[in-house]
């Protein structure tokens, strides 16, 4: 039996340690498919989401995705994103979080448009650094 992904709980363990510091924890997300976000606010295929408490409304760090209420222009949005499509979890106020390998779509062509530089985490480990 394969054990259970430890990502929701080192994306909860950042999420706290920001509200805890009075940061405002941010995630940087792949906006493809699989992913509800606001399709305007996409660039180069990611959004970054402010998951802060005050920004959200009903938030909620599941084991298998991030979901909550927020306003985008004013307009009220339902927002799903499953959690192999966080690509980092940061403080926006430092820049420190974690970063994670990001799942693929099935039907996703094999080559990446955005390879990963070649410093980049070994695939399946996540690490503790400043996100740019």
């Amino acid at each position: 039996m394969e054990a259970p992904s430890l990502k929701p709980y080192f994306l909860r363990a950042i999420h706290d340690w920001c509200t805890d510091n009075d940061l405002t924890p941010h995630i940087s997300v792949v906006a493809d498919g699989d992913a509800r976000v606001p399709p305007e606010y996409v660039r180069d295929g990611r959004i970054t989401l402010n998951i802060a408490f005050d920004a959200t409304g009903e938030l909620r760090l599941d084991n298998d995705e991030v979901s909550f209420k927020a306003r985008f222009g004013g307009v009220a949005r339902d927002i799903r994103v499953p959690i192999g499509k966080i690509a980092a979890i940061y403080a926006r106020e430092n820049g420190v979080g974690m970063s994670f390998e990001v799942e693929k779509n099935e039907a996703a062509p094999e080559t990446d448009p955005h390879p990963a530089p070649t410093d980049a985490p070994k695939p399946g480990r996540a690490h503790l650094h400043r996100v740019k």
